[in-house]
């Protein structure tokens, strides 16, 4: 492409809507699995006796084994729905983009 086609697609609105709602859902969701790590460490750090307690009254599993294993599992969904939006959304907005750019 050349350079003329790059200052279009640089100064058409859409592109800055695209550039904008990429940053703000890519954030967010950093900071979602973000906050919940440090939760998890704080409570490990400071209340430790929580992920001690049974899920079943006398039984072996504590609530310590599901919420490690929603800490592994949840930032797999949550990239699974960032791809989703990336591959709906997203592209369809880049590609009104370089259409755009395209005709003038």
């Amino acid at each position: 492409m050349s350079s003329q086609i790059y200052q279009r697609v640089r100064e058409n609105p859409k592109f800055k809507e695209l550039v904008t709602r990429r940053g703000r859902l890519g954030g967010l969701l950093s900071l979602i699995v973000l906050g919940c790590y440090y939760a998890f460490m704080a409570v490990v750090a400071f209340k430790p006796e929580i992920f001690r307690i049974p899920l079943a009254e006398g039984g072996m599993l504590t609530w310590g084994v599901p919420v490690s294993a929603a800490l592994i599992i949840g930032p797999w969904l949550l990239t699974g729905y960032y791809v989703s939006k990336a591959n709906s959304d997203f592209d369809r907005l880049s590609d009104e983009i370089l259409r755009e750019a395209n005709k003038k």
